[in-house]
C-alpha cells in the first residue's frame, strides 16, 4: 500500500513559534533509510529549549521530536534487520555503526548521525518519520511489550542512566543528589537504584514532583525555593554528596551541584544549557572533584530494554498525561506548564490506546 503524500506534523517556525500543520510525507533517500509510521511519541525538555531559541542549529520549518515507537512502512535496499510491518523503538541518536566514534560506542558523535532527529533533520512529532541508518538506529519491540513505557527508552531513560548515573560513577553506599525532578532527573533516580546508593536526595522547586520522587525511591527531598538547599544538604550529610547530578540546565542548579559535592566526588551534568555558568574552579581544583558532561549515546538501550521487560525498572511511572495527535498543541501547553498541570512525561498517540 502506497503512503499518502501529506501528513500532519509539529513544525517549528522560529523561537516561540510552532504549528500542527500539513507537511510532506518523508521518502527513502538513502539505501539505509526506513520510513516509520509513528504510533506514539512524546515531548522532551530539549524541544522546549529549541522553542526558546537555545538551539540555533534548528532552523524554521523543522519537524520537531526525537522519541517514539512505530511501525515500519518501507525500507531501503541496504536495510537487513527490519521489514515492513515490524514494530520498532526509535532511538533519539542515529548511528552509522561504521565511523570512528561509533566504533567507540560514542554514537552521539557519529560522523553521519548523532542527535539529528528534530534537530538537523525532520523528527518524530509527525505521522511519519524517516530514520537514517535504520539497522543501527532502531530496536525491535518485543511481543506484548508496553509501547508507552518503551517511548521512555528513546531518550530520557538512557540519558539519565548514561550521563547521570554512569558518568557520575554511582556505587553502592553513595549519597547521591539529583538537582531537578523533571523526566530526566526522575530517570536518573530510577536507574541510580541499580547500584544501591545509601541515599538519594532529590532537589526541585515543585512539591508535586518531589512527592512523586519519593514514590520512585528518593530517600530525601528538598524544595530549593524554601530556604538554602546547599546548607540543607550539608546539614544532612557528613561533608556533602558523593555524586551530584545536574538535570535542569540553568546556572543556579549547576551552582548547587558545585557547592554540595564532597571532596573526591562527581558532578555529572545532564541538563541542556542554553547560557554560560560560572565554574567555581578556585574552590573545586583542590577537592579532587570530577566534572562530566555528555550527550546520550544510547549504547545502554539494549540492556535497559531487558530491565524494562523483566520489570526491574518501570518507566511507565513517568507518564502523567495522554493525548491524541489531534491534541498535539494542547500536549505542548500542558508539558510547558508542567508545574501547574502536574505533568511529568506526556504520551501522544495516533493509534487506539
Amino acid at each position: 500500500m502506497s503512503l499518502p503524500s501529506n501528513m500532519q506534523a509539529l513544525v517549528y517556525h522560529g523561537p516561540g513559534k510552532k504549528e500542527w500543520t500539513s507537511a510532506p510525507v518523508p521518502t527513502i533517500r538513502n539505501p539505509t533509510d526506513a520510513i516509520i509510521r509513528v504510533t506514539r511519541t512524546t515531548i522532551c525538555g530539549t524541544d522546549l529549549h529549541i522553542l526558546k531559541g537555545d538551539v540555533p542549529e534548528v532552523t524554521p520549518g523543522r519537524i520537531l521530536g526525537h522519541e517514539g515507537v512505530g511501525v515500519v512502512e518501507s525500507v531501503g535496499d541496504a536495510v537487513s534487520n527490519f521489514k515492513p510491518g515490524d514494530r520498532v523503538l526509535l532511538s533519539c541518536i542515529t548511528s552509522c555503526g561504521k565511523c570512528g566514534y561509533c566504533k567507540q560506542q560514542m554514537y552521539s558523535h557519529c560522523a553521519d548521525g548523532g542527535w539529528i532527529l528534530g534537530h538537523l533533520i525532520d523528527g518524530t512529532q509527525a505521522e511519519y518519520v524517516r530514520i537514517p541508518h535504520a539497522d543501527n538506529s532502531m530496536y525491535p519491540i518485543p511481543e506484548g511489550a508496553d509501547e508507552e513505557a518503551l517511548v521512555m527508552l528513546s531518550d530520557i531513560l538512557p540519558t539519565g542512566f548514561e550521563i547521570g548515573v554512569l558518568y557520575g560513577q554511582v556505587k553502592p553506599g553513595d549519597v547521591v543528589a539529583i538537582v531537578g525532578a523533571g523526566p530526566v532527573g526522575m530517570a536518573a533516580l530510577l536507574t541510580a537504584r541499580f547500584y544501591s546508593p545509601a541515599r538519594i536526595i532529590m532537589i526541585d522547586l515543585d512539591d508535586n514532583r518531589l512527592s512523586m520522587a519519593k514514590t520512585f525511591g528518593a530517600t530525601d527531598t528538598l524544595n530549593s525555593g524554601q530556604g538554602d538547599p546547599v546548607q540543607a544538604v550539608l546539614d544532612m550529610t557528613e561533608d556533602g554528596v558523593d555524586v551530584a547530578i545536574e538535570a535542569v540546565g540553568v546556572p543556579p542548579t549547576f551552582d548547587i551541584c558545585q557547592k554540595i559535592v564532597r571532596p573526591g566526588g562527581h558532578i555529572a551534568n545532564v541538563g541542556v544549557h542554553g547560557t554560560k555558568v560560572d565554574l567555581e574552579i578556585q574552590d573545586l581544583w583542590s577537592r579532587n572533584v570530577t566534572i562530566t558532561t555528555g550527550l546520550v549515546n544510547t549504547n545502554t538501550t539494549p540492556m535497559l530494554l531487558k530491565t524494562v521487560q523483566s520489570g526491574t525498572v518501570s518507566p511507565d511511572q513517568l507518564i502523567t498525561h495522554r493525548f491524541g495527535f489531534e491534541d498535539f498543541m494542547k500536549a505542548y501547553d500542558v508539558f510547558a506548564n508542567a508545574g501547574e498541570e502536574k505533568a511529568l512525561k506526556v504520551i501522544i498517540s495516533n493509534s487506539p490506546t
